[in-house]
Order: C-alpha cells, then structure tokens, then sequence
C-alpha cells in the first residue's frame, strides 16, 4: 500500500477520536492536510457535526475554510478538547520534534491548551532518540539571529537559517525567523529544551515533550496506534 494511501487511514483513524461538540485543534503540515480532509467528509455527510476548529496556522485556517470546516480563535476558545497535529520524529517516549512547516510556535501553544494531542507520522518518523533525523527548529527574533546562533554553537549545535525556495529567510506566522538546528542524538531532551527557554531570543524551540497521548503511525501493513500513559 502507498504511504500516502496508510496516511490518510491514519488520519481517518485520528479524526474518528473527535465527537459532537467538540473543539478541535487542526495542526498543519502535509499529513494534517488528510485529517483535515476528512473531518470536512464526516460534516458533509451529516456523521460529524457541531464542532469547532482551531487553526495553528494561517495555512491551515485558510484550507479548513476552503473545505466549509468551521473555525475560531484560541482566544474565544482557550480550552481544547482534541488536538490532530503531526510531527517530524518521535522517540521511544512519544516526544516530539516539530516545526518543519513553520508553525512550532502556535502548535505548541495549542497543543499546551489542549486535553489530548493525538499525532499522524508515517513510520519513518519513529526513532529511539530525538535529533537522530532531524535537526530542532527554533524560532527566534529577527532582531536576535545571530547572537541566537552564537549560543546554539556554544552548547552543541549546528545552527542554519531556514529560508524560502527564493532564498530569503523563512518568516513564520508571527513574523519570526527559524534556526534549524542540528544537535545529533539528544540524549537530554529536557535539559536541552530547559537551555532554550532561557534565551530571551528564543521565541520558542521544536522539542514537545509529555504533550502527545496518542502517536497513530502509518507503516507498510496497516496502522499502529502508540499511547502513553494507557490514554
């Protein structure tokens, strides 16, 4: 079976969490978009109704639209009753990294307002420790990138800044910019994620720890479900 095609069962299984009434956070990036899809699918037909969406970013709030999914703002609804949100690697204790779509900073405030946080990967996103694949997005000022940078160097990493297919720096949502930044194996996410929060520069970093309930993997053979803490 193609990814693709395990993706968007691994959306469907995600979506089927969500119940009448619910407010729902709708995450971004390209394995959000099947979730998305078919949350407008079950409106249509009448299976799913009364729910409200949350978007974590202005791409994501413009597609929930285009597909008639009714949204709101954080701020009209500050609790979160179900989360659907990917992710670009999870270790062995279900945290994360994310932030390759440029939509860290809002994901994660959502996902901290949100009763559970369920995430769509395919199986290639699972490692046994963060930073084996993939490099930590950190958000930072502009006014701050390179002396943001000259600290990522001095505690290990191997800051880049990310740009467009044009060559200019990548702006996020909130008019920020990002290092990706390269630690290797991270054996200490959270001593890691503790050095980051400290920097006034540092708007916010791709490490979500102890956030997600459930990780629904899309692999060669049908769908795992990964949960933690029996949620």
């Amino acid at each position: 079976m193609e990814i693709e095609e395990l993706k968007r069962i691994a959306a469907g299984k995600a979506v089927s969490f969500i119940e009448p009434g619910m407010i729902v956070g709708l995450g971004t990036g390209s394995t959000t978009k099947f979730a998305l899809l078919k949350i407008s699918e079950m409106l249509k037909s009448g299976e799913l109704y009364d729910i409200t969406g949350v978007p974590t970013s202005v791409q994501t709030e413009e597609l929930a639209k285009e597909l008639d999914i009714p949204v709101s703002e954080l701020n009209f609804h500050p609790q979160i009753d179900l989360t659907i949100d990917g992710a670009d690697e999870v270790d062995k204790n279900l945290n994360l990294i994310k932030g390759g779509g440029g939509a860290l900073l809002r994901e994660k405030v959502v996902a901290q307002a949100s009763k559970a946080e369920i995430i769509i990967v395919d199986e290639s996103k699972i490692s046994n420790h963060l930073g084996e694949k993939w490099a930590v997005p950190i958000e930072v000022l502009q006014f701050a990138v390179e002396v943001e940078k000259n600290f990522l160097r001095s505690i290990g990493g191997t800051p880049e800044l990310r740009k467009t297919k044009n060559g200019e720096p990548f702006v996020t949502d909130e008019g920020n910019f990002i290092l990706d930044t390269n630690f290797g194996v991270i054996e200490n996410p959270k001593e890691l994620a503790g050095l980051l929060e400290k920097r006034a520069g540092i708007v916010e970093h791709g490490l979500f720890l102890d956030l997600a309930n459930k990780v629904i993997v899309a692999k060669e053979g049908g769908v795992d479900i990964l949960r933690k803490n029996n949620t």
